[in-house]
């Protein structure tokens, strides 16, 4: 149980902190795009803290959504959702899922930390579920949802290929026979691919990707730190993806330098793997932009010696001078602190056709910004398989007037028939966003 004194304590902490730190100068736009604004560094003893309480929807709120668009909640009641996947039969499916266990975070750091994400809506015990949506009426809301696989550990990332369903739980890929229509999986699993976990596990989601011709899985491992502060023994495997090969069980790394890789897509006509980072914190409000990017096999993208190609992280000790000159400098910045995870290509036909081709990201909110950023769902234009433009917002309000969090988009994809599901989790709900009704 948690100590009341130090319970007491991190909340002293937690005000402290946020009346110090530094506050923006730029506009969050000016750290979006391809070439981004990138201020001097402004480093501190204590970092800017600024946390929007989370405290879920009032009764009939919702998001707002862009001009042409209109949402509405596809499911309600779900507990801590994060990640989305389609089924070919339509079904949707949702990882339930939050922290795991972290012996290794002891002593009042621990207890900080905790405390932060508790507030932040991060702190509940985790599910361990994934649980299916199916909308058998066709009014796009899910009425049934039932328990498809239970006693994972933190599942995030999933994949169907052929009659495998693939589960990335915090610490390992996990395969399940899978027949079409069932809503349950109650047979056990079975590894097939050891990945870094231990007993911090500082970002433990995990994501996989299955390639087009369904003969590998691309694995997404976040960093167990800010910026290797634990030294870099730890990150062993870590801030990369992975390549698994099914046939063979091996796998390998595909592209380093990646702090917090989380969505995974392949871009519709170029063909090319593209990825959502989350970059480092504790450098000011305006540092660093997360970004998106083609990820090219065997490149290295900064992590932790440089971010956005080879600006110099000096509070890296020892330096990398020979590896920061080969850092290769993301495609499209997301803005500063806008926890940027979900990534989904579209390629329906349900939403105005300015959306074709492009790329929708999920903005979970900034804790180290002030005034925050993120907070929202954005589009992202593509065209011949580059951004070609401005980002432009598709669903925002998730912060209250009071700067509350109502809710946090995370997980993004697009339904069986076009329209964009959009994961919240703290609102406890999947959004759906569809055209205006005339």
């Amino acid at each position: 149980m948690r100590s009341p004194t130090l319970t007491l304590v991190a909340g002293f902490m937690l005000v402290a902190l946020a009346a110090c730190g530094d506050k923006a100068t730029q506009s969050v736009e000016s750290g979006m795009g391809p070439d981004p604004v990138l201020p001097p560094p402004h480093a501190s003893a204590l970092p800017t803290v600024n946390i929007a309480k989370a405290v879920g929807w009032p009764e009939g709120a919702r998001p707002v959504a862009a001009s042409g668009l209109e949402v509405k909640a596809f499911a309600e009641g779900l507990d801590h959702p994060r990640w989305l996947y389609v089924l070919p039969d339509g079904d949707v499916l949702v990882a339930e899922t939050n922290t795991p266990p972290q012996p290794g975070e002891t002593g009042l750091r621990g207890w900080i930390g905790h405390y932060i994400m508790k507030q932040a809506g991060a702190g509940a015990e985790t599910a361990n579920r994934i649980t299916l949506l199916r909308d058998t009426t066709g009014d796009g809301v899910a009425d049934m949802k039932v328990p498809f696989l239970e006693n994972l550990y933190s599942p995030f990332g999933m994949a169907l290929i052929g009659d495998t369903f693939y589960v990335a739980n915090a610490d390992a890929i996990v395969a399940f026979p899978y027949k079409s229509g069932e809503t349950h999986i109650d047979a056990s699993g079975r590894k097939v691919m050891d990945l870094p976990g231990g007993p911090i596990n500082h970002h433990w989601t995990k994501n996989i990707l299955a390639s087009p011709d369904g003969s590998k899985l691309y694995v997404t491992v976040g960093s167990n730190s800010n910026v290797g502060e634990n030294g870099m023994e730890v990150e062993k495997g870590r801030a990369a993806i992975h390549v698994l090969d099914l046939a063979t069980g091996k796998s390998r790394i595909f592209a380093t330098g990646l702090r917090n890789p989380n969505g995974l897509a392949w871009e519709p006509r170029s063909g090319a793997l593209w990825t959502a980072v989350n970059e480092r914190d504790e450098i000011g409000s305006d540092l660093v932009p997360d970004y998106m990017t083609s990820v090219k096999d065997g490149a290295f993208y900064g992590w932790p010696y440089s971010y956005y190609g080879q600006h110099v992280d000096e509070r890296v000790k020892p330096p990398s001078p020979e590896l920061v000159a080969t850092a290769i400098k993301p495609d499209y910045a997301l803005g500063p602190h806008t926890a940027s995870l979900g990534l989904a290509f579209y390629a329906g036909s349900l939403l105005p056709n300015k959306y074709d081709g492009g790329a929708f990201i999920g903005q979970h909110g900034s804790w180290n910004r002030k005034p925050a950023s993120g907070y929202k769902v954005i589009f992202v234009p593509f065209a011949d398989g580059k951004p070609s433009g401005k980002a432009e917002d598709v669903l925002t309000g998730f912060l209250n007037k009071d700067g509350e969090a109502q809710g946090r988009p995370v997980g993004v994809v697009v339904d069986a028939k076009g329209a964009l599901l959009v994961a919240d989790d703290v609102g406890n709900k999947i959004w759906r966003v569809t055209p205006a009704a005339n």
